[in-house]
């Protein structure tokens, strides 16, 4: 029955991520597996006040991107029933840096920077959440919207010439670290730097709708 629900709620959110292409025409299909990364000279303004784009965080094994919030369930947890995904965070950077493989967070929240998720929020939460890496500011959702992103989150894996690799989900269980039996980010990161076949290489994506604004 929570399996049920689960699955239930995601299809609900997929669908109102896909009824945010009605808000913008900039926004590009979800990048396809071998693709290679838009924007990756896109500047983006990090928690820590510095100026980013992805080609300063890619490493030799690759770059991980994952468009995330402070503000949406999925991400945050319910107080209650549901831990979210961004508890996992700080370990997936660190895994990410043991396969040399960098690490992005990014805020697309357009709709929000007043209500969450501005910078000011970034900040505190990075803080609060001890975060690692990079957070940053995509403004006016251009890098998700070059993406495909639809929620927070939804990952992207790049190899070190920045094709696409994997892309979806973090693992199969967003109320419980715990209750994880497919962690798929980890297992395609593991894959990869064994020089494996990715498999999954793509999996749905789960979690609120980007806020986006038309543009």
């Amino acid at each position: 029955m929570k399996k049920k629900l689960i699955m239930g709620i995601g299809a609900f959110v997929v669908a109102a991520g896909l009824l945010a292409f009605g808000l913008t025409n900039s926004i590009s299909e979800i990048l396809a597996i071998g693709a290679k990364a838009p924007k990756t000279d896109l500047k983006m303004t990090d928690v820590s006040g510095k100026s980013l784009a992805l080609k300063d965080v890619v490493m030799k094994n690759g770059l991980l991107v994952i468009f995330s919030c402070n503000t949406c369930p999925f991400v945050i947890g319910n107080g209650t029933k549901s831990e979210g995904w961004e508890g996992r965070y700080a370990e997936l950077y660190d895994y990410a840096a043991k396969a040399q493989i960098g690490m992005a967070l990014v805020n697309p929240n357009e709709a929000k920077r007043e209500a969450g998720d501005g910078m000011a929020d970034m900040k505190k939460r990075y803080v609060n959440q001890k975060l690692k890496g990079y957070y940053l500011l995509d403004e006016r959702h251009a890098l998700a919207d070059a993406f495909g992103a639809l929620t927070t989150p939804h990952v992207y894996l790049f190899d070190g010439e920045m094709n696409l690799i994997y892309v979806g989900a973090i693992d199969d269980a967003v109320d419980s670290k715990a209750s994880v039996k497919e962690p798929y980010l980890k297992n395609a990161i593991d894959a990869h730097v064994k020089g494996a076949k990715i498999d999954p290489n793509s999996t749905r994506q789960m979690g609120c709708s980007i806020k986006r604004v038309k543009v």
